[in-house]
């Protein structure tokens, strides 16, 4: 089992940045990517980013493109997701994942999942 905690959300103002971090423990050798989604209110959730935990192959969807990044401490099974240019659409509840398969944007290709930390942009 590998047990995953989100951290780092919060209101910030458009334009503005966060930073979150998605803590790994437990089977942490089982994981091959982590990924991020997010949902917004009254939408489903969709793919965010993703990387591979060993060489950092990442993935964004085309609407983060350019504003996040995703970097990762081994040492301290930590993934960070670097959420720069904020804006309103970008307001949800951000989920991370991991699995064993590659860095998918597939919810499917996760086989767990954090609790979610709230992500506010104010305009």
């Amino acid at each position: 089992q590998v047990q995953l905690v989100e951290s780092g959300g919060g209101l910030v103002q458009a334009g503005g940045s966060l930073r979150l971090s998605c803590a790994a423990s437990g089977r942490v050798i089982s994981i091959n990517a982590v990924g991020w989604f997010r949902r917004a209110p009254g939408k489903e959730r969709k793919f965010v980013a993703a990387s591979t935990w060993s060489d950092g192959t990442v993935r964004f969807a085309d609407s983060v493109k350019g504003r996040f990044a995703i970097s990762r401490d081994n040492a301290k099974n930590t993934v960070y997701l670097q959420m720069n240019s904020l804006n309103a659409e970008d307001t949800a509840i951000y989920y991370c994942a991991a699995g064993s398969l590659g860095p998918t944007i597939l919810e499917s290709g996760y086989n767990y999942w954090g609790q979610g930390t709230q992500v506010t942009v104010s305009s």
